[in-house]
């Protein structure tokens, strides 16, 4: 049963969103790219595809965190087809699910714009307007699969934190080293730089903490004063939404909101994960047990399924099944 300070407490949901089947997106994108991509071939549609994850982001949310009042759908000049409905469904419950293009968080920087990184968009979050002190930032496929509660992303006003301290790796010469013999061995071997876990240990040392926590792909609570009162003390916004694309030198919004946390002891650490996540559709087998084990676990909150597109079809359409049965 939620408690009466749960119930009072004003908490916002907010989902980043591409469509990377709009043919005026890609026709927008191709103007910035060096390299242009043809998406007609399915590998330039991995990280921008879209199969329906939206809505189920959204359902997600709309069943299982009652207590969230306002989702917003952060979007470049685009709607999901099933918008209205989805919208009608929230109007039903009480609850209200507002459309928020770029130009609105970009207000006064829109020399950056067009934008197609995830990062600098990230940045951007906090600017929304009326948006709630307290919020959940979504990525479009992580979705909520078991009722959830308010403590369970802000604990006495502290948001909850998830995932693995770990400490800086400042020298990388040798695991550089190592990439190139790997390399040198199998010529399909590619050496990346940057990646997720770079975003995540500059925005930890831009904070200043010690060591990072390397996050889990869960929903990320934040707190809109903690972003306020750290780019008002340090102007580096513009530096770091300035690129179009990815860049390694990038800092994320959700990790150094976090750090920033976790340097002023504002947070509430929980080691389990309470994640199911998927990131491979090979084994059909597998894919089945993973989708059990959530399902007898009750301590099991979030669902992560990374580029589910690629599934085969079979696998696709069980997981699909499984989750619509879930969220009606």
């Amino acid at each position: 049963m939620s408690t009466e300070n749960e119930l009072e407490l004003k908490i916002d949901a907010v989902i980043t969103w591409v469509d990377g089947n709009d043919l005026n997106w890609q026709k927008k994108i191709n103007k910035y790219l060096k390299v242009k991509k043809d998406f007609s071939k399915k590998k330039n549609l991995v990280r921008y595809n879209s199969i329906g994850e939206i809505d189920i982001t959204i359902k997600s949310i709309l069943k299982f965190a009652p207590f969230i009042k306002k989702i917003f759908l952060v979007t470049d000049d685009q709607k999901p087809q099933s918008f209205q409905e989805l919208q009608l469904k929230a109007k039903k419950l009480n609850r209200e699910l507002i459309l928020v293009d770029h130009k609105i968080i970009f207000k006064n920087y829109e020399e950056f714009l067009p934008c197609f990184n995830s990062c600098s968009i990230g940045n951007m979050l906090y600017k929304i307007p009326d948006l709630s002190e307290k919020f959940i930032i979504f990525n479009d496929d992580t979705f909520l699969m078991r009722l959830t509660k308010p403590s369970d992303f802000f604990y006495h006003d502290f948001p909850v934190l998830r995932g693995k301290w770990e400490k800086y790796y400042e020298n990388q010469k040798l695991r550089i080293f190592y990439h190139k013999m790997l390399k040198k061995i199998n010529k399909k071997f590619k050496v990346k730089s940057g990646g997720f876990k770079t975003f995540q240990q500059t925005s930890a040392k831009l904070a200043g903490t010690k060591n990072y926590l390397r996050r889990f792909h869960t929903p990320v609570p934040v707190r809109k004063s903690t972003l306020n009162n750290f780019f008002k003390n340090n102007n580096i916004l513009s530096d770091n939404i300035k690129f179009r694309f990815r860049d390694e030198k990038q800092f994320i919004i959700s990790s150094l909101s976090e750090h920033l946390e976790i340097k002023n002891s504002t947070f509430k650490y929980r080691k389990n994960r309470q994640l199911t996540y998927f990131r491979s559709y090979k084994n059909q087998y597998f894919t089945k047990i993973k989708l059990w084990l959530f399902s007898v676990n009750k301590k099991k909150l979030f669902m992560t399924f990374q580029s589910l597109e690629m599934a085969d079809k079979k696998s696709f359409n069980y997981i699909i099944n499984w989750i619509d049965n879930r969220i009606s």
